[in-house]
């Protein structure tokens, strides 16, 4: 038999108080029936004594002090778990808003998810093709990794998010079991569409589990939506041995949704007023990729998100680039000039990439390839550094060599159409074309043997 406790504590905000509550557990999730009969539910966030406080998920207006009813329900929130979840579009707490009807589930999944033995992991290796010049070649995907993306306010982080989910796959065994999950977190109307529309018209949603919460819905809701995502992503990975990437958009929006719930609760804020907790709780998010020993499938994350002013030391990208294993930046000069995906090569990275690259995983000659792409693009940070002060007339030739090259670079290599997907030899095959506008002498990273195969000069005649 169930218990109802009548009545409330206090109310403030999205949180509501509760005493003489017996046997709640932390995270436990609770009915609360209002006078009209209608039902909204809570989760256990605190606990002092017998004194509990719920987190409304829709938020507490019209809710009474007195004639309320409460049911704790003895289990945390889950969500239904199945196959055909893949292709289904839900709201961040999971309930289905695709007019497709219920989820039969094969199993209710604990969105807080279960520890992981470090020791049951295995290294990512593997590669996930993007069809992106400038991910696929200089700070590769590695499957099980999590590589978040740093952008800025009004830049096309969402666009290659889009581009992304279209164009992603695996090569090798296990290709056909491939699968992506969509989180949007406090995104605007017009950008939920924007997702949907484009998933759907390029047939795409039908290998896409997609979350959405909006600006609009309540931020308890938003904190749940990565939640939701992953062990979606883990039912799949884990339980069907499938490649899931999940995609979450955008990782500020969830923080900023954490300050505010942190705030109502009355915690001593830390740095630009987040939780003391911001490290531990990110790391509880990020840390759910990975590959497991004893299952096929796996989990690969793409946080992306939004850098407020551009400060790539605010507290979000600082933690995200502390527990995650690379970053891709964008420039916002590089997106004034026209450039998509404007990624800033230098300030990029993948830790994963140098054991997942290379002969038996992408192509021989990558890895040399990718690092004089990099070391020459720093050169023309050099050469366009020193013109600024002495004038481009005055540079040596070597110098204006490497301009030419940073121009070439960044108008034909990381610039592409956004239908525009890019197989990794033609990628490959064009990184050299550029680099042999350069002087031979001057590719001091790539041994004279592979030179002799690869480099010709007229490779650079396409670009003139």
């Amino acid at each position: 038999m169930s218990v109802q406790y009548v009545g409330l504590t206090d109310i403030n905000g999205p949180l509501v108080a509760l005493d003489g509550v017996k046997g709640a557990a932390y995270d436990e999730i609770a009915k609360i029936r209002l006078d009209d009969g209608s039902e909204r539910i809570g989760r256990v966030v605190q606990m002092e004594g017998e004194k509990v406080i719920l987190q409304v998920f829709e938020g507490t207006n019209g809710i009474s002090l007195k004639n309320t009813r409460t049911i704790f329900s003895g289990k945390p929130l889950e969500i239904p778990l199945s196959p055909e979840i893949l292709g289904r579009v839900f709201n961040g707490a999971g309930k289905p808003i695709d007019n497709l009807g219920d989820v039969f589930p094969e199993k209710m999944g604990d969105v807080n998810g279960r520890a992981l033995n470090p020791y049951s992991r295995d290294y990512p290796q593997n590669y996930i093709h993007t069809g992106v010049s400038s991910i696929d070649a200089l700070m590769t995907l590695i499957r099980g990794q999590k590589l978040p993306i740093f952008s800025g306010s009004g830049m096309l982080h969402n666009k290659l998010a889009v581009q992304i989910v279209k164009q992603a796959k695996i090569t090798g065994e296990g290709a056909k079991d491939f699968g992506v999950v969509f989180a949007a977190m406090g995104v605007q109307n017009d950008v939920a569409d924007y997702f949907r529309r484009s998933f759907e018209d390029t047939g795409a949603i039908e290998r896409v589990c997609m979350f959405l919460n909006l600006s609009s819905d309540p931020i308890i809701e938003r904190l749940l939506t990565p939640l939701c995502a992953l062990t979606a992503a883990e039912y799949l990975a884990f339980e069907k041995n499938m490649h899931i990437l999940v995609i979450m958009t955008d990782m500020t929006s969830y923080c900023e949704a954490l300050r505010e719930f942190s705030s109502s609760k009355g915690e001593i804020p830390g740095r630009k007023g987040y939780p003391g907790y911001l490290y531990s709780n990110l790391a509880a998010i990020y840390e759910r990729a990975g590959i497991v020993k004893g299952s096929s499938g796996s989990v690969t994350q793409i946080p992306i998100l939004t850098m407020p002013n551009d400060d790539i030391t605010h507290p979000i990208p600082d933690l995200t680039a502390y527990i995650t294993e690379g970053q891709i930046v964008f420039d916002r000069e590089l997106d004034r000039k026209g450039i998509y995906p404007g990624v800033s090569v230098l300030l990029s990275l993948s830790r994963l990439m140098k054991d997942g690259i290379g002969e038996g995983f992408t192509r021989a000659d990558h890895s040399a390839v990718s690092n004089q792409l990099f070391a020459a693009y720093a050169r023309v940070q050099d050469a366009r550094s020193l013109a600024s002060v002495i004038g481009e007339d005055e540079l040596s030739e070597a110098d204006r060599a490497y301009m030419k090259f940073g121009k070439l670079f960044e108008e034909n290599f990381l610039n592409q159409g956004f239908d525009e997907n890019r197989t990794l030899d033609e990628t490959l095959d064009l990184g050299w074309d550029l680099l042999c506008t350069l002087p031979r002498n001057e590719l001091d990273r790539i041994d004279e043997k592979l030179l002799d195969e690869k480099y010709n000069p007229e490779r650079a005649l396409k670009f003139k």
